[in-house]
């Protein structure tokens, strides 16, 4: 092997090294669908499709006013909240929710003051809108 094919080789190995050494177990204070949403709230932009995860902190009564929607508030790594609204008229009633799990969620959030909501967790009968769901303990509701 030639001396500067070795010296190549050497560089290449100490960056690996170096890039793989500093690299942290910590997950990321902001994942992708924490920024959509911050960024939402903040320009107070409706009708945005959104993916994210988050911890339940609050569940809510239902609201049976027209179509029935299962509510919780759901806290992002960002530390914003959002109000889930989950329509139990088209989707399955997740049964087992509680303070403290971990749900993933795809749907529509539309602002308001207090952090938002995302609505449209389950698929469209119709086929006119995407079809959203919320992911908890290994099943999906859609």
């Amino acid at each position: 092997m030639k001396k500067g094919t070795l010296v190549l080789v050497l560089a290449g190995f100490f960056i690996a090294f170096y890039l793989y050494s500093n690299q942290s177990d910590e997950p990321s204070t902001t994942i992708p669908g924490d920024s959509q949403l911050e960024e939402a709230f903040q320009q107070q932009r409706s009708d945005v499709q959104v993916q994210a995860e988050g911890i339940v902190t609050r569940r809510l009564s239902d609201d049976n006013e027209g179509s029935r929607h299962q509510r919780f508030i759901v806290e992002l790594r960002s530390g914003q909240t959002i109000l889930i609204a989950h329509n139990i008229d088209l989707a399955p009633r997740i049964n087992d929710l509680e303070e403290g799990d971990r749900v993933e969620f795809y749907g529509e959030y539309e602002w308001n003051p207090q952090g938002g909501v995302v609505h449209w967790t389950h698929h469209d009968p119709a086929g006119r809108h995407p079809g959203g769901w919320i992911k908890h303990n290994g099943r999906t509701y859609q």
